[in-house]
């Protein structure tokens, strides 16, 4: 049974992923604006290319590419915020 004033850890993942990747598209959207490009600033790391698994009947492709911006970061804070006063 759940204690009175306990939250769900899903919640809470779920608000961060809402709040990174609407954190990101407002970054994208505002790259081209004068005053706002600076949200769009950040570091994108991963793989360059996808690795390629080839099992003869099965081929699989991995990859993996992040980009973290300052939007992002900003949307992800707010998320958290949100999360405290749920």
């Amino acid at each position: 049974m759940k204690k009175v004033g306990s939250k769900n850890v899903w919640v809470l993942i779920i608000l961060m992923l809402a709040g990174i990747v609407i954190g990101g598209f407002l970054g994208t959207l505002t790259e081209n604006m004068a005053g706002l490009s600076w949200l769009n600033y950040g570091q994108a790391f991963g793989l360059d290319s996808p690795i390629v698994l080839n099992l003869g009947i099965i081929i699989l492709t991995f990859g993996l590419s992040i980009k973290i911006t300052i939007a992002s970061i900003i949307g992800l804070l707010l998320a958290a915020l949100i999360y405290r006063f749920i």
